[in-house]
């Protein structure tokens, strides 16, 4: 057999045949539960090496659209399909109609949403949280950390810290459902009136535990964003720390043009 070229113009090899089985896969051609083709059979495909197939494979699963099973190889998730996420998520006009943002955003997609609700509580700060809610690290806040499903598969968690003297008197806060609108309405409620809310993105690649609690494979993007929750007074009364599978939602955001 011969040998293949394993670089180009267009990247090394490897990366080129690990973009076009990840293309297989989004365009259905490889569909859920299917086996993706073994490492034997594609170095006769491409007629490269071995090595240059394992290094593809590795951008596969970086991908997260496939998992790997032990003596079987990988095999296609059954991941449910992108929904955006939006500016228009915190409009006043949702939290109003007794929707909160990750509820009102699944109702639009046509997708069944759950949320768990893994802590509520009394929590230190972590250092940035603190520093963004203005206040000493380790100063006691109301912690409340939630795994978000779509359509069964877990595709978010968010670690939400707000201020104790704001919360110590809002008792919707403290429960599993705060009622409708979220969080949100309920501090707009007591007199938070919202003015902005400002988010900090990075894409890195999952931890270990991340990606299990994910379900992803080891090393897949994520996208962790931090979100201020800013009141008209200039107080940040929520720092929410959000962890998403990258493969899951596409960014949309509207910026002014005016000065």
């Amino acid at each position: 057999m011969g040998t293949a070229v394993e670089g180009g113009r267009s990247g090394p090899r490897y990366v080129q045949i690990a973009d076009e089985i990840v293309q297989q896969i989004r365009a259905g051609v490889l569909k859920p539960g299917d086996m993706v083709p073994s490492e034997s059979e594609l170095v006769d495909r491409y007629g490269v090496s071995g090595g240059t197939i394992r290094k593809a494979m590795v951008e596969v699963r970086a991908s997260g659209l496939v998992e790997t099973r032990h003596g079987k190889g990988s095999i296609v998730k059954d991941r449910p399909p992108v929904r955006h996420r939006s500016s228009d998520r915190f409009r006043r006009s949702l939290r109003k109609g007794g929707k909160a943002a990750y509820l009102a955003e699944s109702a639009q997609s046509g997708a069944t949403a759950k949320v768990s609700v893994l802590y509520i509580g009394p929590m230190e700060a972590p250092a940035d949280a603190a520093q963004r809610l203005g206040v000493p690290a380790g100063t006691q806040v109301l912690a409340r950390r939630r795994l978000y499903f779509r359509n069964g598969t877990p595709v978010e968690t968010a670690s939400s810290y707000l201020p104790w003297d704001v919360v110590k008197d809002i008792p919707e806060l403290f429960a599993e459902n705060p009622g409708g609108g979220g969080i949100y309405a309920r501090l707009e409620d007591h007199g938070h009136e919202f003015a902005e809310f400002v988010e900090t993105l990075q894409a890195r690649p999952a931890s270990k535990a991340e990606a299990s609690e994910l379900a992803l494979s080891p090393g897949a993007p994520v996208v962790h964003l931090i979100r201020e929750a800013r009141t008209t007074a200039g107080v940040v009364v929520e720092v929410c720390d959000t962890l998403m599978a990258a493969d899951q939602f596409v960014f949309e955001y509207r910026i002014p043009a005016a000065d």
